[in-house]
């Protein structure tokens, strides 16, 4: 698990899928959306990651980008 800090109550949950997205890939794309201020945790599965973020500096579009960035097909569960 990768993680920048604690999650404030205010911070909102999302699993966004990533199709072909390995334990490794899935590491550096955590380590990528945490480099964006206000995500909070990142937390990459297989096929998916858990990404804490405070609402008021990013949208889930703002994550799903960033996933797709990395070369990924992203979107939401």
């Amino acid at each position: 698990m990768t993680q920048a800090s604690t999650p404030p109550s205010k911070s909102i949950r999302t699993l966004i899928g990533v199709r072909g997205m390995d334990k490794a890939a899935g590491l550096r794309v955590a380590e990528t959306l945490l480099q964006m201020d206000g995500v909070l945790k990142a937390t990459p599965d297989d096929g998916q990651i858990e990404v804490h973020y405070d609402p008021s500096r990013h949208t889930v579009m703002d994550l799903i980008r960033t996933v797709r960035q990395q070369g990924f097909l992203a979107g939401m569960l």
